[in-house]
């Protein structure tokens, strides 16, 4: 995930001038040794929900217009994900960069092979489920239990196919990513049943 730590115009005075002052002295700082895309990069990474604009140029220190133009690239780069409420644009972080970032982290915490190893466990637990429960899906298990208590055995079972689903995916993309900082280029073909009722290409 993204450093929690906050950004400096996130640091909070707790009341008083001098804590203030402090404040203002590294937002400058920040301003002057950040480009306004640096800047803007910054905040919208930290933006997992949706946010206009001009909450982005005023949080990065920008223009609208500036903040516009460095969102339109980070969009075509598919760092950016947006929707639309009423006439204002809204921009938050994409999926697919979320993604990216923690596969990225998982392979700097895992080998190659351990997170293969994973993989083939969280296929095998998922097709236990599937093969028990005769359903191909979560939501399919929801449905045919009439799931609607997430305390109960089966909602608790629920909650662990959709996290081992999440984590399986996330380790797939990791995989892709590390035999594409290997060989220069995303390779691999082999279909999986993802579990939702779709087939995806591990790739």
């Amino acid at each position: 995930m993204a450093d929690a730590t906050p950004l400096p115009h996130e640091i909070r005075p707790d009341g008083g001038s001098e804590h203030w002052d402090v404040n203002e002295v590294v937002e400058a700082e920040w301003v002057d040794d950040t480009t306004p895309f640096e800047r803007v990069y910054a905040i919208v990474r930290r933006a997992y929900e949706p946010a206009s604009a001009g909450e982005i140029a005023e949080r990065a220190r920008v223009s609208p217009t500036t903040a516009r133009k460095h969102l339109r690239t980070l969009e075509s780069a598919g760092e950016v994900a947006t929707s639309q409420d009423g006439q204002t644009t809204q921009y938050r972080r994409s999926e697919t960069a979320i993604v990216t970032e923690n596969a990225q982290s998982l392979l700097a915490e895992q080998t190659p092979d351990e997170i293969a190893a994973g993989i083939a466990d969280m296929k095998a637990q998922i097709q236990e489920w599937r093969e028990k429960y005769d359903v191909d899906s979560p939501e399919e298990f929801a449905r045919e239990l009439e799931i609607d208590d997430a305390d109960t055995n089966h909602g608790g079972l629920l909650r662990e196919w959709q996290t081992t689903r999440r984590n399986l995916a996330l380790a797939q993309a990791a995989l892709a990513i590390g035999e594409a900082s290997q060989t220069g280029h995303l390779t691999g073909s082999e279909t999986d049943y993802d579990g939702d009722g779709s087939t995806s290409t591990i790739v």
